[in-house]
């Protein structure tokens, strides 16, 4: 219908207050790929309550990405919304191409790192935070720590200084901790990955880093990007 495109195309579907995620993205999409956004109302606090109310936005703004055009994968930027609504996500997006969320994409990465146990750091409330960490017990990851900033406003979140950034995840690892995750689309955690990662001896994801990585790697395109994950000798394989 639309001739033949060269371009892989992605979509994702941002919160409306999210300063962070898009930069985000220009970083970590490499040539030849192409991300289309659409943004979904979003009321803070960031409390499980708010967060829910994301899932009934969500069908109705993925059908507003370039519609009838062919996606690679449908990603949705919202680390502590996914743990919130969990398969109610496939559920509304799903249709169309592979859904990746921050928390399915940090499981993939810690699958092909060979990772059980991890430390936590979220921006969050205390009980934003214990969404996240039960998440991944569930998934069968172990949270041996987690640190919660306290910040209710994603906006906030993503306007934490670098020096606070670092000085969180410092805090949040655990000696008996394989790798560290950094949670929230919204956290400035890109730029500071490899200083994190020199500092503590062991791989730091991001919520951003995760979901960008996870949809090139669903797709079979090959990515580049701070930290360990992007040094896996077949980062683009499929787990």
């Amino acid at each position: 219908m639309y001739g033949s495109d060269p371009v892989r195309r992605f979509g994702l579907v941002a919160l409306a207050t999210d300063l962070t995620i898009e930069a985000d993205a220009a970083r970590l999409m490499p040539a030849g790929t192409q991300l289309h956004v659409a943004r979904i109302a979003f009321d803070n606090p960031t409390t499980p309550e708010s967060l829910r109310q994301t899932g009934p936005r969500l069908a109705g703004a993925a059908d507003l990405i370039v519609p009838g055009v062919p996606l690679e994968a449908l990603i949705f930027g919202c680390t502590s919304a996914a743990a919130v609504l969990g398969p109610e996500v496939e559920a509304a997006i799903g249709g169309r191409a592979p859904v990746v969320t921050p928390l399915s994409g940090a499981r993939r990465a810690y699958a092909g790192l060979g990772i059980t146990r991890i430390a936590l750091m979220t921006p969050y409330l205390p009980e934003t935070a214990r969404l996240v960490a039960d998440w991944f017990g569930a998934e069968g990851l172990e949270v041996v720590s987690e640190l919660s900033l306290g910040h209710e406003d994603d906006r906030e979140m993503a306007l934490l200084p670098r020096e606070e950034v670092i000085s969180a995840a410092l805090r949040a690892d655990h000696p008996e901790a394989e790798a560290l995750f950094l949670s929230c689309t919204a956290l400035p955690a890109l730029p500071v990955i490899g200083e994190i990662e020199e500092r503590i001896g062991k791989p730091v994801i991001s919520s951003n880093q995760a979901a960008f990585w996870a949809a090139l790697d669903i797709a079979g395109i090959p990515a580049t990007g701070p930290g360990s994950l992007y040094r896996l000798r077949e980062n683009w394989r499929s787990w």
